[in-house]
């Protein structure tokens, strides 16, 4: 994005007092303040699914409730010394492209009441700039630099949520699960490496002017350009070969598979399971923090080495000789391609690419969570789209099979006496059944 586009961008958004816009995904959904704060209110009084709210606000909310984050006191985590979060901050990815950020929404958010915001894969911010009154009342809810804003910590707001969800979104007003910061509305996006791994998130958060559809543009286009000069800067960089900076395919979603320049290669179980945790915490894994996602139970970090080194003689320069662990190349897996797919609101996309459940046979405690989250998004997406085909793909496969709600959107959905209607309406009756008895 040129800077004058930037810059009339930030003049319409600081214009626009309206809250309307799905969230990050064009679901189409209008969301009336009033309506919003009566089925949130609702929600956490009955426990009911809150009806008439974006998909991705009733999906996040029930997440926060089962986190048990509480809606009248956010918890964003204790805050890094000043000393630590500057070493930590110069050693980040994102610090090189600060510049862009700052040129691109920074510079303009003070003139429209607006703070801008990155944070790191883990949703620790580590940059907060902008409007120095506004500054001041985010201060006071904790949104502050080195403080983590996870939906886990903090509930529904735009950073933690694009982080869960790996998708830009757009939260506005009462649809934040915390009380305190409802009087805000904030836009959100991953960040993403050269690899596709996600390292941080751009955040603008403000009043009125945060809930524009255009905030949440300029979000995303920030975000391109961002990513853009990342990629740029990884091309440009010297050291190691070409060949050794060449992304590595992994198969998650059905039999685990690395693919290589040198061909398909088949991996046992464990090993996909720590490939694909590491590709997920790409700042690395110690032995503990491994031992942890991978065992229910307890598992000794002198097992937890051994597997890795066993790891290290199959993929070699795969991985990196390094403490904690981590990966030494770029590794893309095919759940990272069906969120690109969800991302970019490419339903049948992301349909496609889902061919299987997460490593369907792991019982880590680490791929289990990413498995269901998986699954979860791929399903609000279906169930948001209404689309005919979509749901009928999604029913057809493992995870549909019984999905008593996707059946009924199905069968509302489908021509009267299609076939498809037909056998939505067989399965309702079935699963109806089921449930009564």
């Amino acid at each position: 994005m040129e800077r004058s586009d930037a810059s009339r961008a930030r003049a319409v958004g600081g214009a626009d007092g309206g809250t309307g816009g799905g969230t990050g995904g064009g679901t189409g959904v209008r969301r009336d303040p009033r309506s919003v704060r009566a089925a949130y209110e609702r929600f956490l009084g009955t426990g009911e699914a809150p009806g008439g709210v974006d998909p991705v606000v009733a999906e996040s909310w029930r997440r926060s409730l089962h986190s048990g984050v509480d809606p009248d006191t956010p918890r964003p985590g204790v805050s890094l010394a000043s000393g630590e979060l500057a070493a930590y901050r110069a050693g980040h990815p994102v610090a090189a492209v600060m510049p862009v950020v700052r040129e691109l929404v920074v510079d303009g958010a003070a003139d429209d009441g607006l703070v801008v915001a990155v944070s790191d894969e883990a949703g620790r911010l580590l940059w907060v700039e902008g409007d120095r009154r506004l500054r001041r009342v985010v201060d006071r809810v904790g949104f502050v630099e080195g403080t983590v804003w996870r939906e886990d910590r903090v509930g529904t707001n735009a950073p933690g949520t694009a982080l869960a969800t790996r998708r830009a979104v757009q939260v506005i007003g009462a649809e934040h699960f915390s009380r305190p910061v409802q009087e805000l509305s904030c836009a959100a996006a991953p960040i993403r490496d050269p690899a596709g791994r996600v390292v941080g998130v751009l955040d603008v958060t403000g009043r009125r002017a945060a809930a524009s559809h255009v905030v949440l543009s300029l979000v995303r286009a920030t975000v391109a350009t961002v990513e853009r000069e990342l990629a740029a800067r990884a091309v440009g960089a010297g050291g190691r070969a070409a060949a050794d900076q060449a992304p590595v395919d992994l198969q998650v979603l059905g039999r685990p598979l690395l693919r290589t320049g040198d061909g398909p290669r088949p991996l046992s179980l464990r090993h996909a399971e720590i490939l694909l945790l590491l590709a997920e915490h790409p700042r690395g894994l110690g032995a503990e923090e491994l031992a942890v996602l991978l065992h229910p139970g307890a598992l000794s970090d002198v097992t937890v080495r051994a597997e890795v080194s066993r790891l290290r003689r199959v993929v070699g320069p795969l991985l990196a000789d390094s403490r904690p662990y981590r990966l030494g190349r770029p590794l893309r897996t095919d759940a990272g391609l069906v969120r690109s797919a969800l991302a970019a609101g490419d339903v049948h996309g992301a349909l496609d690419a889902y061919a299987a459940p997460l490593l369907g046979r792991s019982v880590a405690p680490g791929v289990e969570r990413l498995r269901a989250e998986l699954a979860a998004e791929v399903r609000a997406a279906v169930l948001a789209s209404g689309d005919p085909a979509a749901l009928d793909t999604w029913v057809r496969g493992i995870d549909g099979t019984d999905d008593h709600a996707a059946w009924v959107r199905l069968l509302a959905a489908a021509p009267h006496g299609s076939p498809q209607a037909i056998r939505a309406l067989a399965h309702v009756t079935l699963l109806d059944a089921d449930l009564g008895g």
